[in-house]
């Protein structure tokens, strides 16, 4: 799972350095499809439930599922969500960054910060003994502390040989809940959060989830393992420290 998720990493971190004005979601789409194949793994999402793409591309009021399109032009202020997952051996990793597109507003960057502490704070949680809700809390009591919603209906998941499996992971909820964390559990923890109310809507297209009220949205992910040392971040190097992005 490593293995897959560090070739997650190097996709999404190389595609953050290709983010500007005036790039297509398509192109990053393209290109996320042949770096992965130049890596040896496999895209996770295309093809899934039916779903066209390598990426999901979501842009501002997106929450997550935005399909690439060659008509979809980012602009300078946008925020862009980079959804992705690679099988390799077997096995999957799944991870997902909000970055910026040019220079954004003031109040966008406090949104994709907190939604990234929200992200530390709820791996942080992921120990043995501990249970399944206070990952869930950990993102909630961040998120609403700060003045954001929590996305209600999308959830993150157990990860492994599958690319959804159980658990579910809500980002809401109190403390103290659910299953027992156990060593060797692998999760993928996802916090969604917009800056108006936490209701989404489906677009025509059947994937794209957007805010109800326009507002904007932010997504941050890792696949994590559960360890007797703490979580482990699958999705980034060992040896990257600090911030999980």
């Amino acid at each position: 799972m490593h293995r897959a998720g560090l070739a997650v990493w190097t996709v999404l971190d190389e595609l953050k350095r290709m983010v500007r004005p005036g790039i297509t979601t398509m192109e990053l789409d393209q290109y996320a499809e042949r770096r992965v194949a130049e890596l040896g793994g496999r895209p996770a999402f295309k093809g899934y439930r039916g779903y066209p793409r390598v990426l999901c591309t979501s842009i501002n009021d997106e929450v997550v599922h935005g399909i690439p399109s060659p008509k979809r032009r980012l602009a300078e202020g946008d925020i862009l969500s980079l959804d992705f997952g690679v099988e390799m051996e077997g096995y999957y990793g799944d991870a997902a960054v909000t970055v910026p597109v040019g220079t954004i507003s003031a109040e966008l960057e406090r949104l994709l910060r907190v939604t990234r502490e929200s992200l530390d704070r709820a791996i942080d949680q992921a120990r043995p003994g501990n249970r399944l809700s206070d990952i869930s809390h950990a993102v909630q009591s961040w998120v609403e502390r700060h003045g954001y919603s929590v996305v209600r209906e999308l959830v993150g998941h157990g990860i492994g040989t599958r690319m959804h499996e159980d658990l579910q992971v809500p980002n809401y909820g109190e403390p103290g809940h659910g299953p027992r964390l156990r060593e060797g559990m692998t999760l993928a923890i996802e916090p969604m959060v917009n800056a108006g109310r936490p209701a989404i809507r489906i677009l025509d297209d059947e994937w794209t989830a957007v805010s109800a009220d326009g507002s904007y949205a932010a997504h941050f992910e890792h696949t994590i393992a559960i360890t007797s040392d703490g979580p482990w971040i699958l999705t980034r190097p060992r040896e990257v420290e600090g911030a999980c992005w």
